[in-house]
Order: structure tokens, then sequence, then C-alpha cells
């Protein structure tokens, strides 16, 4: 199974998100989950790569051009995807995946996020999409969420587009139990 993992490239974070990172990273590890990430070495997402590494698990970036031309890539990641953009790497990152987990992050975070669930409720992935709500840290976008159900912009359906967590230990069986979402998201896609 390889899931994608969408996460901080800050190193200037609260050290629970670090912990939940590398716990995350240590769980895919041991449980032979292929991870799929941004590709960069630094915040959780170096933290997450690092644990993996460390576990020998299985692990491929996925990184634009510009990026490692910066050097904003991990270093020690052997199978790295190299992509001629931001929208590139995306939809390279979600071909490759069989589910997504977002980590606490910033706007790319976010963007990835909201990305994923809007191809998710168009029926263009409709694999599992898992939010982990470290410390209440996605407590605003969840209340945002319900907020563009409650003005009828999202059907109350879409809210069972995502499943929430709050630990890494959290995430493969809620992965692993995932048992489908809706039979034609297209039909419901209209509001």
């Amino acid at each position: 199974m390889k899931v994608c993992v969408f996460a901080a490239s800050s190193s200037r974070i609260d050290a629970a998100y670090a912990a939940a990172a590398a716990e995350l990273g240590r769980a895919f590890a041991a449980e032979h989950v292929h991870a799929v990430f941004g590709g960069g070495g630094i915040g959780l997402m170096g933290i997450f790569a690092d644990e993996i590494l460390a576990g020998k698990g299985e692990i491929t970036g996925v990184i634009p051009e510009f990026m490692m031309k910066e050097g904003w890539g991990h270093n020690r990641i052997k199978d790295m995807v190299v992509t001629s953009d931001m929208s590139e790497r995306k939809k390279t990152i979600f071909a490759m995946s069989d589910a997504a987990v977002a980590l606490p992050g910033g706007v790319g975070t976010l963007e990835e996020l909201t990305e994923v669930i809007t191809l998710k409720q168009l029926g263009q992935f409709n694999k599992p999409v898992i939010i982990m709500n470290i410390n209440g840290f996605y407590d605003h976008l969840i209340e945002f969420f319900d907020h563009m159900v409650r003005g009828h912009f999202m059907r109350l359906e879409h809210k069972d587009i995502w499943q929430i967590v709050t630990s890494a230990e959290e995430v493969i069986p809620a992965i692993v139990n995932y048992t489908g979402w809706h039979a034609d998201p297209k039909v419901i896609a209209r509001i």
C-alpha cells in the first residue's frame, strides 16, 4: 500500500507535531506502508522521512525541479521523482497513492489537502483521506467545513469525504478499515 503524506516544511513548530510525524514514520516503516511525500528534508516532512529511513521503510519523494535546485530536497531519499512544477508534483503524488494523510502544515499542506478533498468530491480520488488533528490543529478548518455545509456550499454527505484522527496510531487502521464513501460521488457533486 502506498500512502501520500502532506506535512509542514517548517522547522519552527510545536514539539507535539514533530512527535506525531516521527510516530507516523515509525508506524509506516513497521507496517510496511510505502510513503509518498513532498520530498523535503526539513520540518515535519523531514522528521517523517527520517523515521521511515531509520526503520528501513519504503519512501518516495516527489519534488519540483526548482525546489531541488534550491537544495530543499531530502538528501537521503534514493527514490526521488523530480517534476516540472507544483501542479505536476500533486498529480504525480495523487496518482501514486492509495490514500492521503494530512499532518499539520501551512498553506502548502492546506492546498494539497483541499485539492484531494475536491478530487474525491468529484469522484477523481476514491480513496481514504485522513486528517491528523493533532492537538486540535485542524479544529478551525473542520469548523469552516461545517460552516460551508450550513451555508449550502457543500452537502452534509461531503463531510464523510475525510476521516479525522487525533494520533498517529489511528492512521493505518483508519486506512485499512475504510469502506468507501459514495458509490457515485458525481451524483451529489452539484449542490
